[in-house]
């Protein structure tokens, strides 16, 4: 059903990105810097099960036409709990629970399963960006409103689109990911050099461990990959995320890596372990993704022990790749108990909030800032411990 806003706009809120045409979506989502928010990326999650009202994803998102040329989407997803999103909003859950209100279903701006940032409002060139987000965010409060949402949640926000949010009223959160840099590095060796001679050579023998197991770490890209490698992607995921039981966040099916062979591999980078006897067969890979100069790590898995195969299919051989192929920043994704020794200093991202239920909105607003200070100074603790050279500090 499409409402009409004033003569040049008209909204819709659809339920499958398929109903907007790959080209009218791309338009507006190639020119950002994230990959995440693509059509084929996000169809791809719906189409294969991983983000579906079953999976508690509901795909309820915002469009804006002029008369049929569509100027603007929000990807967004009605949530029946807050499983796969990395911003731990439980305890604000169990708030609303002692107080009496229902927290779920909740309004969910974010990609599906992706702790990245980049989130925003895909709006086409040449249009004004506040009206246009203000007019949206009108629309969602509406609906919300309409439909008893206790709250509209956008995470790993955009940082230029995050002021704009903020001017509409909604309330930040800071949180952080482990984000490596390109400092102006040539070769795998000038990275090593920011270390102290310590954390060198450690960085060093993990490497050399993976060698002496006999593995050789191929870079795999686009039109190189073989097919069967998708589906290897999935069992080696599949079992990483078997290892640690409940909490292994298993969301994606099989269905989902093997339809990326057919129109994502382009943006696709896998880090596979070959050992001499066996060329076909990798015994451990990372899967990648990577757009203009930006890497983001997403899985990995091996179906044997293999010390240090891990640091090194996630962390070293794409730091070596990024260089190479002049990347400039590399986000391994979730977790930092790893990264932080290998080059990955903490860096804020923040998400943005409103609840609709006053009590829930009081009590945001009254305690967020000693939230926010706290979560400043575990930054800073964190990027304190690195273990650079004193030069590097």
């Amino acid at each position: 059903m499409v409402e009409q806003l004033k003569p040049r706009y008209s909204v819709a809120w659809i339920n499958e990105i398929a109903e907007i045409p790959q080209s009218a979506w791309d338009a507006l989502a190639l020119p950002l810097t994230t990959p995440f928010l693509e059509w084929n990326w996000l169809n791809n999650l719906e189409t294969s099960g991983s983000a579906t009202a079953n999976t508690g994803w509901l795909p309820n998102h915002l469009t804006l036409w002029r008369d049929r040329t569509l100027v603007a989407v929000a990807p967004l997803y009605l949530k029946g709990h807050s499983y796969g999103e990395f911003v731990f909003d439980h305890q604000w859950a169990d708030l609303a629970q002692r107080i009496g209100v229902e927290y779920y279903p909740k309004m969910l701006g974010m990609t599906p399963f992706t702790p990245a940032e980049g989130y925003r409002f895909l709006i086409a060139p040449g249009e004004d960006e506040n009206e246009i987000t203000a007019m949206m965010v009108h629309e969602i409060d509406l609906f919300c409103s309409k439909h008893h949402i206790s709250g509209c949640h956008f995470l790993y926000v955009d940082p230029q689109w995050r002021p704009i949010l903020e001017r509409c009223g909604f309330t930040t959160w800071l949180h952080h990911s482990y984000i490596w840099e390109n400092l102006g590095f040539q070769t795998f060796d000038d990275y090593l050099a920011v270390f102290n001679a310590n954390q060198r050579r450690n960085i060093k023998r993990e490497r050399k461990a993976v060698e002496k197991a006999g593995l050789r770490l191929q870079p795999l890209s686009g039109e190189e990959i073989p097919k069967s490698l998708f589906g290897l992607m999935y069992e080696f995921y599949a079992d990483t995320c078997d290892k640690f039981g409940w909490w292994g966040s298993k969301y994606l099916t099989k269905r989902f890596f093997e339809q990326l062979y057919e129109n994502y591999r382009d943006r696709v980078l896998f880090f596979a372990a070959y050992n001499e006897q066996n060329q076909h067969q990798p015994m451990g890979m990372s899967f990648c993704l990577f757009k203009n100069d930006r890497m983001y790590g997403r899985y990995w898995g091996s179906f044997q022990e293999i010390d240090c195969l891990h640091f090194d299919a996630c962390y070293y051989a794409p730091i070596a790749w990024a260089i190479a192929n002049g990347v400039q920043t590399f986000d391994p994704g979730a977790g930092g108990r790893h990264k932080k020794r290998r080059g990955f200093p903490a860096k804020p991202n923040h998400s943005l909030h409103r609840f609709y239920n006053n009590r829930l909105r009081k009590i945001l607003c009254s305690y967020i800032d000693e939230v926010n200070e706290l979560e400043q100074q575990e930054i800073e603790a964190i990027n304190a411990e690195l273990p650079f050279s004193p030069k590097n500090n």
